[in-house]
């Protein structure tokens, strides 16, 4: 019995022990990454390319390029740029540790060509990319190495803008944009840098474009563009550098002397613009209510529409309602012989762009259906009994919607709106009051107004000069409004509190630098206006800001309209000048704050504070 439970035993230890090795063999099959360890963060490095580096008299149109591990292309459409533009796509694929470009176009003669692939190259497992790889050859005996290189921001919020064309011309017609594809190209990266390689000696004119066909010139008047005004001249200079390697902290090693080379222009900066231009058309017309008709245009117009009913008579059929750059109509159908009806029909004319993109008139019908629908979920109403008693009808009222409630700033006015646009209402029917202590105290009816608004009609505000602090109440009366369709409102009484002047904060700008008419916009944390004023003697002042963190942007009022005006290539007009204050403004509340700002103190591209920028490099995860 004893020989058998050591047999037995040995059996299992042996079982156990192979199946011990099996899982370590099994373990050691899998291709994942070790546990522990230093992740890896070393991006590809070059290894070798066919034809190499740099090779003149190239011919052939197929480029392998050999990395030390395997990788990826992200992106390779709009990352990989080919300089000279090429009219059909490069064929761009990985495999293994090469990437593999063929060229389409056929190869120009003496001509350098440049593959930049950005940061489009990553290996296969950490995904790190490799920075500001380019590859070059020549078709002829040299190749051209000068570069011109820069920084691209948005003109109206100094955002970098990434992905965008950057390209020379050596024809310095000022046509040549609008008619020839740019000679040598590059791509903005995720900061807005741009380096255009490989550049032959000579004069060129520089612009970048987003372009949307894809024929690398500015025939398209809605793309997006910029233009710099100098003439580019592109250089280079060798320079000396010393390097010192330390034994120690105070004892040197090795002094290494080397030779640089610094390519000039470097520091360019655009500023890229869309001239406005917007295809005008009809976009949507509807009609969701019975008694309004909406249209919707795609672009906003200086000219309103004229209908004209073909299946009913009249002129005066509407009241218009409309945005302020006309762009979006309601139509409030007045008479209910004609809104009962189902179907409308109009003969339409307006504005549209035609094929050679200017403004014509164009005529229409619209058709607008409102059909009937059965309410199936209604319930089904039961037959009254003789002895059931008859209810009086509930009467319906035209409702007031308050457009403020609560607290009420000190400089803003009391808000109201209704549904439908106003007939008529009865200003003695307004009444407004100040507390004291307990009592209400009625304010003289010539102290305060009540209007409407000059777009949205159905819109209307009471203002008066607030004591800060204090509370107030209005009190319509019933009857006091009475809309297009006959409806009037019952009694309403709105009590509300203005906000006291300790709950604010007042800032003063003093501003140095602008020589021409400017407008500083106070912006939130999204980069979004929330008060303006103008440059005055100096300064600008705003009084009544809510507590919290601000920011500060300027504009140079060229033509002094009191708005931001972009730019116009044809014009050689540059988009007007934006600034911005580099650090937050903190504001606190009952806090007066003066803030001296030099508009020029810090350069351009490193005005606008990182914590409001949109387009931000991604960070990518490191997991230690």
């Amino acid at each position: 019995m004893n020989s058998k439970r050591t047999l037995s035993t040995t059996i299992a230890y042996r079982l156990a022990a192979a199946f011990i090795v099996a899982l370590s063999i099994y373990s050691c099959a899998n291709m994942s990454r070790p546990g522990g360890g230093p992740r890896d963060v070393t991006p590809p490095q070059f290894v070798k390319s066919t034809p190499a580096p740099g090779a003149l008299n190239v011919s052939k149109q197929r480029v392998e390029i050999e990395f030390d591990e395997i990788i990826q292309i992200e992106s390779p459409g709009e990352k990989v740029i080919v300089s000279p533009p090429q009219k059909d796509m490069p064929e761009i694929r990985s495999s293994g540790r090469k990437v593999t470009v063929l060229l389409k176009d056929s190869l120009l003669p003496n001509t350098t060509y440049t593959i930049d692939f950005s940061n489009s190259i990553i290996d296969n497992n950490e995904r790190n990319p490799l920075y500001s790889f380019a590859y070059s050859f020549s078709t002829g005996p040299k190749i051209d190495s000068l570069q011109v290189s820069g920084i691209l921001l948005n003109a109206s919020d100094l955002e970098p803008v990434t992905g965008m064309m950057v390209g020379l011309h050596s024809n310095l017609d000022d046509s040549a944009f609008q008619k020839l594809p740019l000679e040598r190209i590059a791509s903005t990266d995720e900061l807005g840098h741009f380096t255009i390689r490989n550049v032959t000696p000579g004069k060129y004119r520089l612009f970048a474009l987003k372009d949307l066909n894809r024929d690398y010139r500015f025939d398209n008047p809605s793309e997006e563009i910029a233009f710099f005004d100098s003439i580019v001249v592109p250089t280079a200079d060798v320079k000396l550098h010393v390097d010192t390697l330390w034994k120690d902290s105070v004892t040197i090693d090795t002094i290494i002397e080397y030779n640089h080379t610094h390519f000039y222009p470097n520091d360019i900066l655009l500023t890229s613009f869309n001239e406005g231009f917007q295809s005008q058309y009809l976009d949507k017309e509807e009609r969701t209510d019975r008694r309004k008709i909406s249209l919707y245009f795609k672009a906003p117009a200086d000219s309103l529409p004229r209908l004209k009913p073909l299946n009913f008579e009249g002129d005066d059929w509407a009241i218009l309602e409309r945005s302020v750059h006309n762009d979006t109509l309601h139509y409030w159908i007045k008479d209910s012989l004609i809104y009962n009806m189902d179907t409308l029909l109009f003969a339409a004319e307006y504005l549209r762009t035609d094929t050679l993109r200017q403004l014509s008139l164009y005529n229409d019908t619209l058709k607008f259906i409102m059909k009937r629908r059965a309410n199936k979920s209604a319930p089904k109403k039961e037959k009254k009994k003789e002895t059931d008693s008859i209810e009086a009808p509930k009467i319906k009222f035209l409702q007031i919607s308050p457009q403020a409630s609560g607290r009420l700033d000190v400089y803003k006015s009391l808000g109201f709106s209704f549904a439908e646009p106003l007939q008529s209402y009865d200003r003695a029917k307004i009444h407004l009051e100040q507390k004291r202590d307990t009592l209400w105290i009625p304010i003289a009816d010539s102290l305060f107004t009540f209007r409407q608004d000059s777009l949205a009609l159905r819109n209307y505000a009471l203002e008066y000069k607030w004591a800060p602090g204090e509370t107030y109440r209005v009190t319509m009366d019933s009857i006091a409004f009475t809309n297009i369709y006959g409806l009037f409102t019952d009694t309403y009484t709105q009590e509300f509190k203005v906000k006291s002047l300790e709950d604010y904060s007042n800032l003063y700008l003093a501003i140095t630098g602008p020589t021409e008419p400017a407008i500083v916009e106070i912006l939130d944390s999204n980069d979004k206006p929330v008060r303006s004023a103008p440059v005055v003697d100096g300064g600008a002042e705003f009084m009544y800001l809510n507590p919290g963190t601000y920011y500060a942007r300027l504009y140079i009022d060229r033509n002094g309209n009191g708005k931001y005006d972009t730019g116009n290539y044809t014009e050689k007009r540059q988009p007007e000048e934006v600034s911005y204050y580099p650090q937050p403004l903190e504001l606190k509340a009952n806090w007066d704050v003066e803030q001296e700002w030099d508009i020029y103190a810090t350069p351009v591209d490193k005005q606008k504070p990182d914590k409001i920028k949109k387009n931000k490099p991604k960070q990518r995860a490191r997991n230690y």
